[in-house]
C-alpha cells in the first residue's frame, strides 16, 4: 500500500508506518530508487506525526 492509497484525514498507527517502511526498505533490497525514496519520505513523516499523536494520547 502506497501512502497515496491512504484517504486523507486517516490515522494509521506509527507501529502500522514503521511496517511500510520496513516493508520498503526489503522490496528495495537496501537501496531506495527515485520513486521509492519519495514514498519513504512520505511515509516517515506519516510515522512522525503518528508517533506524536501516540505521546499526545499517552499524556
Amino acid at each position: 500500500m502506497s501512502p497515496d492509497s491512504v484517504a486523507p484525514g486517516s490515522v494509521r498507527s506509527a507501529a502500522e508506518v514503521n511496517e511500510q517502511i520496513r516493508a520498503l526498505w526489503l522490496r528495495a533490497g537496501g537501496t531506495l530508487s527515485a520513486q521509492e525514496r519519495a514514498e519513504y519520505e512520505l511515509l516517515v513523516v506519516e510515522w512522525a506525526a503518528a508517533m506524536r499523536g501516540e505521546i499526545i494520547e499517552a499524556a
